[in-house]
């Protein structure tokens, strides 16, 4: 009977084992977070992948009719600033017969889905068959890019128009960070 009095007088309250039960269970919970950590830190990209993540461009320094190749992530990118011709020519073949059919405005949108600017292009340079890098060719039946790799022929909207290639060249995310420069990535 004595048991039953001393059990019921500690009933609702806070004894030193409870206190002991809870400072392990908070000590445990720091312990494991504390190894784990480093395997999950391992996962994050390294500071050389965050530093290659974006790329800025000045556009100035790109004439019309011109194209400059750089580097976004160890991958070629083109930035081609279009003449009013190839303007023209990439607006017209919008209503051709496409294998992949995308629209000129649609390859020039934004990474934050804002319409670009007609005249700058900005492509990933990888023919989408086996991953070769395609010349721009003047004067080609479709005025764009030739993979020499297979024979994959591109318009000047990048588009696919002839060749084993199963889709247009994919275009690069970008945005425009002042009137000449964008950032890619």
């Amino acid at each position: 009977m004595a048991e039953a009095a001393a059990t019921s007088a500690h009933d609702g309250e806070t004894t030193r084992r409870d206190f002991i039960y809870i400072a392990g269970a908070a000590v445990a919970t720091v312990g494991v977070a504390a190894t784990i950590w480093p395997f999950i830190d391992q996962m994050n990209p390294a500071a050389d992948t965050r530093a290659m993540s974006t790329t800025e461009v000045d556009l100035s320094a790109v004439p019309e009719g011109q194209q400059v190749k750089v580097l976004w992530q160890g991958k070629p990118v083109f930035v081609r600033h279009r003449t009013p011709v190839e303007i023209a020519a990439a607006q017209r073949d919008d209503f051709a017969n496409l294998k992949d059919p995308q629209s000129d405005a649609d390859r020039l949108k934004q990474e934050n889905g804002e319409a670009g600017r007609p005249e700058w292009l900005v492509l990933q340079a990888s023919c989408t068959h086996l991953g070769c890098v395609p010349t721009f060719v003047e004067g080609s039946q479709f005025g764009g890019w030739f993979c020499p790799c297979h024979g994959s022929d591109y318009d000047t909207s990048g588009r696919i128009r002839r060749g084993p290639a199963p889709k247009n060249l994919h275009v690069a995310p970008y945005l425009f960070t002042g009137p000449t420069a964008i950032r890619i990535g």
